[in-house]
């Protein structure tokens, strides 16, 4: 079984999150996707995030019938064990992410780059409020 990983925020979904996931499912057979934690992501985006709670966001995760498993990690050491644990053979991951450094691509026989669908941004759709 080809095992495809994915991860990051998810806070508020969208359509190019699903085609995301769509794409990534199409790479294997099974599509374990990671998320980070409330801590994660308001280190990351500032303090006024997430807007969605790790709990309702995995939940949320969980109905989209692409998506086979879904974890959680906060740290980069956590994400990589998340990685391995869940033995991937494949990460997806937007290609703006090419040029910066995929986490974990070392531990994986391909990182494969998906093509982000127009200008959806869950930081677009909160900015635009």
């Amino acid at each position: 079984m080809k095992i495809i990983w994915t991860n990051g925020c998810f806070d508020i979904l969208h359509r190019g999150h699903i085609e995301l996931f769509k794409f990534a499912k199409s790479k294997g057979d099974y599509l374990v996707v990671g998320v980070d934690t409330d801590e994660r992501v308001s280190r990351s985006k500032g303090p006024s995030r997430p807007f969605n709670k790790l709990q309702d966001r995995v939940a949320m995760l969980e109905a989209i019938k692409y998506i086979d498993k879904v974890v959680y990690f906060d740290v980069e050491s956590e994400l990589r064990a998340q990685i391995l644990l869940n033995n991937a053979k494949t990460i997806v991951v937007g290609k703006e992410y090419k040029d910066k450094g995929v986490i974990g691509a070392e531990m994986v026989d391909e990182v494969v780059f998906f093509d982000r669908l127009g200008d959806y941004s869950t930081t677009n759709i909160l900015e635009s409020k």
